[in-house]
Formats: structure tokens, sequence, C-alpha cells
């Protein structure tokens, strides 16, 4: 696919047409010409109603996919896009395309949706020794200075991290660096000419993933008219090395393009946690990352879990403060804080599933978070009562969703109800015995999820393999035996 992909990425016209650098120059020019015009409401009410609609769906349109390497189109409504976008960027949420919304619509930024995050969704490289090639140049800049501008977008991140990175002059590298324009080889997503998008990226992955596009319809510069190509870079690599957008505007991962003095550059401290969230501290530096104290023995003889959830191919495991996340290669588990990937929900995480829409829901009392990637849907928590359950249930124990019959069964004390994800409601007949549906699972259960069609059932230290067509137990192991303990 990447090699496909080398001519196909290239600019795919043979000349640039006449623009000022002077971005600002640009930009103040248009609005003195604009306010100086006899205004069309009717045609700026079609203009706004058309830029809405392409920036949320560009934008807002998505849900996670790993085989859309992030993106997936979903159906929410105008109104909830535009809900979501008005959170995200810290504007009054109402749902309608107001004077602030619309201005900030119009501002230059990343191709990448600011939703269908990555992160914990789709994790970072399993390697820190990453390799990048330069496929082609912005004819607006010497070959030097982009160059040397793509080193110093490295650099920003290989100096909070243990990441090396290396360039190459020929092959497939891990991440390869290319202008193009509109349509432009293989890539799923076009440009949109001058200002809009500005360029975009693809989490770790093969194919596409990692590799970094820009816009050859900008004006690309080392300072600060046109459009800097290191910040922009620095910004994309972000991507490249998994991070999401952040909705901090101190932040390098922030969408909107902005500029920043060269010599004052650091990265946000939201930048170096997330960056330090995937692949760790420098060698012989202080971890950067947010202390764990107490942070329970994984290979314990006691050792036991609050709640357990697959997120696609990933097992999270939680215990009070803290996530483990064990991958499908019995690579050593990653533990993490709970707070650094959802900052808004409670500690000490009761129950948890992954339903079929890609998200987790997790539990605690009697209220309910539904997460896709980094965040936290609108409008929750919610209580527990919504989903069916009667105002007696306080809280549950544990929940898992069959992925092959779209039922999730929900483990509150020696009895468990059925919820049928389809239709959104409780099933008739319920609750029933667990053990009278579950054989030898006799134990109130603490966390279980699903996995290549068996259950797995925790109480305390152990577990429970449990065969639902057999219906019976295969064998009893140690809670902690998916850490390689």
């Amino acid at each position: 696919m990447h090699a496909e992909r080398k001519a196909d990425c290239s600019p795919t016209r043979t000349g640039k047409r006449a623009r000022m650098k002077d971005l600002s120059f640009w930009l103040l020019t248009c609005a003195t010409v604009s306010n100086a015009l006899p205004s069309h409401p009717e045609k700026d009410n079609k203009e706004d109603a058309k830029l809405v609609q392409d920036y949320l769906s560009k934008f807002y349109a998505v849900e996670p996919d790993p085989n859309l390497l992030g993106w997936k189109i979903n159906v929410k409504s105008t109104a909830e896009k535009l809900q979501k976008m008005q959170q995200f960027f810290g504007l009054k949420v109402t749902g309608k395309p107001d004077n602030e919304t619309l201005e900030m619509m119009k501002k230059p930024r990343c191709g990448v949706p600011d939703v269908g995050l990555y992160g914990v969704t789709l994790p970072g490289w399993k390697k820190t020794k990453l390799t990048y090639r330069i496929v082609n140049r912005t004819p607006d800049m010497s070959k030097k200075d982009v160059d040397k501008a793509i080193q110093k977008a490295f650099k920003v991140w290989s100096a909070v991290t243990p990441l090396i990175f290396t360039r190459i002059h020929k092959g497939i590298a891990d991440i390869m660096i290319a202008f193009g324009t509109k349509a432009h080889g293989h890539c799923p997503r076009y440009f949109d000419g001058p200002l809009g998008v500005l360029a975009h990226a693809f989490p770790p992955g093969s194919g596409l993933g990692g590799d970094v596009h820009f816009d050859e319809d900008e004006d690309w510069t080392t300072g600060s008219a046109g459009f800097n190509l290191f910040l922009v870079a620095a910004h994309e690599f972000g991507h490249a090395l998994g991070l999401s957008h952040s909705n901090d505007q101190r932040a390098l991962m922030f969408p909107n393009y902005a500029h920043t003095s060269l010599s004052e550059f650091p990265l946000s401290p939201d930048d170096i946690s997330g960056i330090q969230s995937i692949y760790g501290s420098p060698p012989n530096a202080p971890d950067k990352r947010p202390a764990t104290p107490n942070s329970p023995k994984t290979c314990g003889s006691q050792m036991s879990f609050d709640a357990i959830t697959t997120l696609r191919r990933e097992v999270i495991f939680l215990k009070h403060r803290h996530l483990w996340r064990v991958y499908p290669d019995n690579s050593e588990a990653e533990r993490e804080l709970i707070s650094a990937f959802w900052p808004t929900l409670p500690p000490a995480i009761e129950a948890a599933y992954e339903n079929m829409k890609d998200q987790i829901l997790f539990f605690k009392g009697n209220k309910f978070w539904v997460v896709s990637g980094y965040q936290v849907l609108l409008g929750y928590p919610k209580s527990i009562n919504t989903l069916g359950f009667p105002k007696g249930v306080k809280k549950i124990d544990a929940a898992v969703c069959n992925k092959h019959t779209g039922k999730t069964d929900f483990f509150i004390g020696d009895k468990y109800w059925r919820f049928d994800e389809n239709s959104q409601s409780m099933e008739e007949g319920y609750p029933r015995l667990t053990v009278d549906d579950f054989p030898g699972i006799s134990q109130r259960v603490d966390a279980v999820f699903q996995k290549k069609g068996l259950f797995y059932f925790f109480h305390e230290s152990k577990q429970w393999e449990f065969d639902p067509i057999a219906k019976k137990v295969i064998r009893e192991i140690k809670s902690n035996s998916w850490f390689n303990c």
C-alpha cells in the first residue's frame, strides 16, 4: 500500500497559482472588501448552512473504527453534533450555529476529526525506534528548510519520550510524509484548497497508518506569514504517534492553527501527559506522568479487579484508580491511571462493558457513563434506571455484552438481568439466578468479559473460564493470569 502511494501523494497540479504570502494581510483585505459590499442575508444563510454541514461531516460525524483508521460515519443529528463541537471548544452549548460557533468553524485547522479518537482506541507504536521518509516537498520552501522543519518537529516529541526517529531516503518508512492537493493518491480523505484543512495524519498502524499529508494549496513558510510548516508538522506527528486532539487551547494538539513564537515553543502539560501515557518518559529523566501511589501488585497472589471490559481486541482491567491494558500479542500489560484517559470518570468503577457501538459503559453506584475514545458522551452520567432497572437496584456488580447475540447481562448479587442492545430494553423474565444459567458460577461476580466466544467470570483472586454453549466451567485460574504472571 505504501509502495503504491509514493507517487500518488505528490502534488497533482503543475503550477501553483500566485497568492499573497502574508496570510494576515490576505485575511484583513478580505474582511475590508466584504464589509464594503452590500449584504445578502439569504445567500449568507445558505453559505453558513453549508459551512456547518461540511464542518460537522468532516470533524464530528465519525466514530472510532480500526478498519477505517479511526473514522466511521455515525448518524447523530446536526444539533447533537453541534453540541459536541461546542462542548469541545468551550463554547456555549446551544446546538445551534450561533456567530461564535460559525467563527470557530472558519478557522484554519487540522483535518483529523475531533471525535473518533486515538489513544486507548488506537494504541501507539509497539516500538521506540521509528523511521520517516519525506516523499516530496513543497515548492514554497527550499529543500533544506523543509527537511529542517520536519526534523525539528520530530525532536519536539523525542525530547519528552524514549522515541528515536531516523530518516530514510527510499523504501517504506513507518511515517511517510507527502504534500498533495484535493484527492491525493489512495488517501481516503481529501483536501479542500487554500485555508480550511491544512494537513491530516493517520494513527499508528500498517498501510496508511502513521502517514502525514500536507495540503500543497497552502502557503508553507518558516516564519509567521502563511502557515509555519514546523508547527503544523509537530501537531500532525502527534497524531502519527497516537494522540488525539486536545480541547486545551494552550496545547500543540488543539485542532485550530495558531502561530506561536518559535523561541518560546514548549509542549503544554496536556501534550506531555498524553504522549507519555503512551510511551513513557525519556531515558534517565524523571517520569513526568502522574504519580501512581499505592499501585496494586500486579502479580500478587491476592490480586482482584473492580471491573473488566474489552475494547475491540484489547482487554482493560480496572482497580481503584488504575487500569491495565492487555493486548492480543500477550506483550507486557500497560498500567496507567484511569484519569489519564478519562479525567471525568470517578475512581473505583464497579462495572464496565463494551457495547455493540464500540463504546464503553462504566458504572458506579446508581450512575453510568458512556465513553467513546477519550470523551464521555454529552449528557452523562445518567441513572441506571434509564436502562430499565427498578428503583430498588442501587448498583451493578458486573456486566458483559455478548457480541454474538447483542444481549448484555448485568450481574447483581446472585442474580442477573438481560438487556437487549438493539431494542435498548430489558428482557422480560429477569432477574434470574446466575447459577441456574451459568452452572458453576455460584459466587458473586466482581467482573466478567467475553473473549473468543468464552466468558471469564472473576471473584476476588480467582476467575472461571466458562463455555456458554456447553454451559459449563472449563477451568479455574488466578485472576491475574492475563498479565503473564
